[in-house]
């Protein structure tokens, strides 16, 4: 019980000291923008362990953190190998693949009218197939390897990507396009001065929905066969051991692979759309 109570008391004391930073202008410096998060999260950490210790609540259920950092500290070799497989081998070659042929396409579609109205319907099928009916099929098609699974992200990331570039495409408006024609602008020299710098933001809305698709994509689909490891074998198989911690570890994992992904993207975004006005006043 005092476990508990003492939990509590840290968390009521961060939870006041974290709204006094979020509230003073040091928050809006880099290194309140790390902190105030920083605390918050710790104090989740802590109410977590409290509350799982003092309760007594059965490890299968749900694991205190310091059991998820032990695992973590003598996995790694086992961690890293998977992290590879998913992360790296699948979900990063079929993000690659999938951005790159969705950005092809809408050039194309976006050159073509027939082809936008043609393709668009048709890719909005394709991202309302579930992924527990299209992973299989794929697994059967590129065999058990990070080939199925890349497959699986393409067709995952395909569809936002895409939809988020013809319309970036297009967002440039008339006046602008009237000016590049009295500067008798060709349309290659007007894609490239005009509608790719305008479609931008739209590009990087969809390339930063598809880092986490990618990398749910690459671990659903191992699900459904993989070779000894990566990270959704490994949550399959120690699920069915009982091992929440190795689990757990394997989600911690995930979601500072995810997490990193994402904030590469955005700060690629930053630095190619740094005069777009939602990026003006960010440091």
């Amino acid at each position: 019980m005092a476990l508990i109570a003492g939990s509590l008391v840290f968390w009521a004391v961060a939870w006041w000291l974290n709204v006094r930073l979020a509230a003073s202008r040091w928050a809006g410096t880099a290194a309140g923008r790390l902190a105030v998060p920083a605390i918050f999260g710790l104090t989740l950490l802590v109410l977590w362990e409290g509350l799982v210790r003092g309760l007594q609540v059965p490890s299968v259920i749900l694991p205190p953190p310091s059991a998820i950092a032990a695992r973590f500290a003598v996995s790694t070799d086992i961690l890293w190998a998977d992290f590879v497989q998913t992360f790296v081998k699948g979900a990063l070659t079929g993000y690659a693949i999938g951005a790159v042929a969705a950005f092809a396409v809408a050039l194309a579609a976006d050159r073509w009218e027939v082809l936008r109205r043609g393709m668009l319907p048709v890719g909005s099928f394709m991202a309302a197939l579930p992924i527990v009916g299209t992973a299989p099929i794929l697994v059967m098609w590129f065999g058990f390897d990070w080939q199925s699974k890349a497959a699986v992200v393409v067709v995952m990331v395909f569809f936002p990507i895409l939809v988020n570039t013809v319309e970036g495409l297009r967002a440039a408006d008339a006046m602008q396009r009237d000016l590049m024609i009295t500067y008798a602008a060709s349309p290659v020299q007007t894609l490239l001065k005009l509608r790719l710098p305008a479609a931008m933001p739209f590009v990087f809305n969809g390339l930063k929905i598809s880092t986490t698709l990618a990398l749910i994509g690459a671990i659903v689909a191992e699900f459904f066969g993989s070779p000894t490891l990566g990270m959704g074998f490994r949550i399959s198989t120690e699920v069915g051991r009982l091992a929440l911690d190795m689990v757990w570890a394997e989600i911690v994992v995930a979601a500072l692979a995810g997490s990193a992904f994402y904030g590469a993207v955005a700060l690629i975004e930053r630095r190619v759309t740094f005069w777009h006005p939602s990026q003006r006043g960010r440091g």
